[in-house]
């Protein structure tokens, strides 16, 4: 009796188990495919290139005719992986259920691919592609003995300071909430000396920016990913260590990089003058973007002047950035409202604070801080603005 109960028992656990790993095959998938030629009888891995480090998920033998595929369990937000054979690697990134075709072979396996179905893995392997020709021109350099030590120095500062700005510019402002603008804040380089970060969130405010850039939009859409918590608290941390006046420890909730700072806009208003969003220090500010074309505009306008005209007394303000194509119809639409209404056209502050939807706004306290954007906001907007106030 007591045998014929352990059987029942095993069964029970070994059809729990089954039925586990059942649900996890059926579940949603992204497939990696494609062809490396030259490579038979090559190992090719597939790796995820998580936060805790590098986990090979899958690997096959490659044949004759180079052909692979990997079906893997899709990420609930943007995720990095890697195909590596001979040492060489492939970086990608994989949103969801996509498939993504790549073509490759061997020996250039990591610099002459080509990728299909993914313009987020385009951009990644255009970077690498950058960033691999950066390094080689800086080892070039530390090997020149006709130089001196200083003048390398100088000339690889340039080299670095170049591409960073090419980064910030094609890459991280232009789309903060892309996998790609994240894989490019977070590139590092080894030369004959060592491996850095080309953006050092904590020695340097300005690579802080571009940190922070990506946090803002990250934590909009995916708040609960592991790698937003994670770029959150390298701003706050790059934050703490950077400020001038601050001491080293600032009382800041650390789960959220809108309790941190805001990133700077400078836009004209209607009659040019440049507004600068910091100038506001001292106030309760809403940062919105809007729309005056559409149709539910009028109404909108209408409840943000009642919230207004009932605060602006204590220290409210609103700076609104309009995105209307059409500038005159612009200018006359805020041409009567009592706040402070910029207009932009090349999208640059939308990209910086991951605005996806229109409208959205953000809450600002009076120290220069990210509170809340609209959709954490729980309560009423007037309650929120009462509690800054």
């Amino acid at each position: 009796m007591n045998n014929f109960k352990s059987i029942l028992i095993i069964t029970f656990y070994n059809f729990i188990i089954l039925t586990f790993f059942s649900a996890c095959d059926n579940g949603p998938k992204f497939q990696v495919e494609g062809t490396i030629s030259e490579a038979d009888g090559k190992m090719l891995y597939l790796e995820a290139m998580t936060l805790e480090g590098i986990q090979r998920i899958d690997s096959t033998r490659l044949k004759g005719d180079g052909t692979f595929r990997f079906n893997v369990p899709a990420p609930t937000n943007p995720e990095f992986y890697a195909l590596c054979v001979d040492n060489q690697r492939i970086n990608f990134s994989i949103d969801s259920t996509e498939t993504i075709r790549f073509t490759a072979q061997l020996p250039t396996f990591s610099s002459s691919y080509t990728v299909e179905g993914s313009d987020n893995c385009q951009k990644i392997k255009e970077i690498a592609l950058l960033q691999s020709a950066l390094q080689q021109q800086i080892i070039e350099l530390e090997k020149n003995q006709s130089m001196y030590p200083g003048d390398i120095v100088d000339s690889i500062e340039v080299l670095v300071n170049a591409y960073k700005e090419r980064m910030k510019n094609d890459y991280i402002y232009k789309e903060p909430m892309k996998a790609y603008a994240y894989y490019a804040v977070c590139q590092s380089i080894t030369d004959l000396q060592t491996t850095y970060q080309l953006f050092n969130p904590s020695t340097n405010r300005d690579d802080v920016k571009c940190y922070a850039a990506i946090a803002t939009a990250w934590d909009g859409l995916y708040p609960e990913a592991k790698r937003t918590e994670q770029i959150c608290n390298m701003v706050i941390q790059g934050m703490s260590n950077t400020a001038p006046s601050q001491p080293k420890y600032v009382n800041i909730d650390e789960s959220k990089i809108s309790e941190v700072s805001i990133l700077d806009i400078e836009l004209p208003d209607i009659n040019g003058k440049m507004r600068k969003l910091t100038d506001l220090k001292g106030k309760v500010v809403m940062l919105d973007f809007t729309i005056y074309s559409t149709k539910e505009s009028a109404e909108r306008t209408r409840r943000m002047r009642d919230v207004y005209e009932k605060y602006k007394g204590q220290g409210f303000e609103i700076y609104q950035v309009s995105l209307d194509n059409d500038i005159h119809f612009w200018k006359v639409s805020c041409e009567k409202l009592p706040w402070i209404c910029v207009h932009e056209t090349d999208g640059s502050a939308v990209n910086l604070y991951g605005v996806v939807n229109v409208p959205t706004f953000f809450l600002i306290n009076r120290n220069n801080e990210l509170v809340k954007r609209s959709d954490q906001v729980t309560t009423s907007l007037e309650e929120e603005i009462k509690r800054l106030l």
